[in-house]
């Protein structure tokens, strides 16, 4: 089950590419019927004793709550039943409670659906860790709705032509073809030395990790041995220094530090709904998009640190005040990575004047001398914002954050906080 999951997650990107189903064969019989129901249809699903409407398992089953994103606009949806009509499972969303295996189950018959190849790779790992433990694989065949069939799994292995000359130019190790297919058979590939001078690779179906030539001279060199590999010298001499970007984090480390504020590291994927719907800002169009996001909360990259930091606040309500927290993160701007500072304080006696005095002692430790102007920031509460303008180009703001934001993120003090560009 630990292996389903973790193939769910890692190949079927939560379940959005892949859906596998195990089942306990002893109740259930073949043929089986992969079709598209209507809502209203019932059956009673894992862990719950009663039928439900499939409707129903979407609104009520912890995991139609979980994954009912992932059927959302179908007027239909997809069922496997067995010859008597008994349910096996409602991919992607949770099986029938007639297969659940238990521990004195003996045979398993295993559904991978979905709408992506890797329902393929994903069914070969599957059956591959259940043989190399034991267990006798069974083909099946498939009668697709067009009238052709196919038997599953297939465990043809991919074919994949290798050199010396390639193994050496990238891994700087130089061996002989005989030794390069000793060392893949090492690795479990199967490897043939051709008359053409080159090493025939079979890779495993289960190998979803080799996507080019590089990822096999990678298995070479463990094989081979990383400490085997002796290291050269360079021929000219260098010296190093410290990333001017590296310099200015830790400059303005100390200084956040020494102003008594502890440093917080959150992750910089977020989500449209707490980067700007939260802090009461528009969508702005500057933002980049994860394309496959494997979570709700991680669709976007962020633009600014500060949505993150009141995260952290609403997190941490169950610990005393004063909390003083500041981040030093990169952002992400139309494309383009930039590095921002940022801090936030709650407790009730949070005030402008507080936030205005920080600002303050950062600019004075940095030697920037700044102006403020009124700002029209909608995350923070008119007549205590202000944009922090340096040679006449704003570079951060700064206030006491909008009630209703502190609403949005559970929080019940006042919060101030800035968010300056260093880089």
């Amino acid at each position: 089950m630990d292996l389903q999951e973790d193939l769910h997650w890692a190949i079927g990107r939560n379940r959005k590419k892949v859906s596998i189903g195990v089942h306990d064969m002893a109740h259930i019989k073949p043929p089986f019927k992969y079709q598209a129901v209507d809502p209203e249809f019932t059956f009673i699903p894992l862990d719950f004793t009663e039928p439900m409407s499939m409707t129903e398992i979407l609104e009520k089953h912890p995991k139609g709550v979980r994954f009912a994103h992932l059927v959302d606009g179908l007027s239909k949806y997809p069922l496997i039943t067995d010859s008597n009509g008994n349910v096996l499972s409602f991919p992607p969303i949770i099986n029938g409670t007639l297969t659940r295996v238990h521990e004195g189950t003996t045979d398993l018959f295993i559904d991978v659906t979905g709408l992506s190849d890797a329902v393929y790779t994903a069914l070969i790992i599957v059956t591959s860790a259940l043989a190399e433990r034991g267990g006798q694989v069974e083909f099946v065949r498939i009668i697709n709705a067009n009238g052709t069939e196919s038997l599953t799994p297939d465990m043809t292995p991919e074919i994949r032509k290798l050199t010396s000359k390639e193994v050496l130019d990238l891994s700087g190790i130089e061996l002989s073809l005989e030794e390069i297919a000793e060392m893949l058979e090492r690795m479990r590939f199967g490897a043939k030395v051709m008359e053409d001078g080159t090493v025939e690779v079979q890779v495993p179906g289960y190998r979803a990790d080799i996507l080019d030539n590089s990822d096999l001279i990678e298995d070479i060199a463990i094989a081979y041995g990383y400490k085997n590999i002796k290291p050269i010298l360079p021929m000219n001499a260098t010296i190093g220094t410290q990333h001017p970007v590296s310099m200015e984090r830790g400059h303005v480390r100390s200084i956040m530090v020494g102003l008594g504020y502890s440093e917080v590291m959150p992750f910089t994927l977020t989500s449209e709904k707490v980067h700007f719907q939260w802090m009461c800002r528009p969508v702005t169009d500057d933002v980049t998009c994860v394309m496959h996001p494997i979570s709700e909360d991680q669709t976007i990259v962020r633009t600014t640190l500060l949505p993150n930091l009141m995260e952290i606040l609403s997190l941490n309500q169950h610990r005393e005040l004063p909390q003083r927290i500041f981040e030093v993160g990169e952002v992400v701007v139309n494309g383009k990575n930039g590095l921002h500072l940022a801090a936030v304080s709650i407790h009730a006696a949070a005030n402008f004047t507080e936030v205005r005095e920080l600002v303050d002692a950062l600019m004075r430790e940095k030697q920037i001398s700044y102006e403020v102007v009124e700002s029209e920031d909608p995350a923070f509460i008119a007549g205590r914002r202000a944009d922090i303008i340096v040679n006449g180009t704003k570079v951060g703001v700064m206030g006491e954050l909008y009630p209703q934001v502190l609403v949005n993120f559970g929080l019940g003090q006042p919060v101030v906080g800035f968010e300056i560009k260093l880089l």
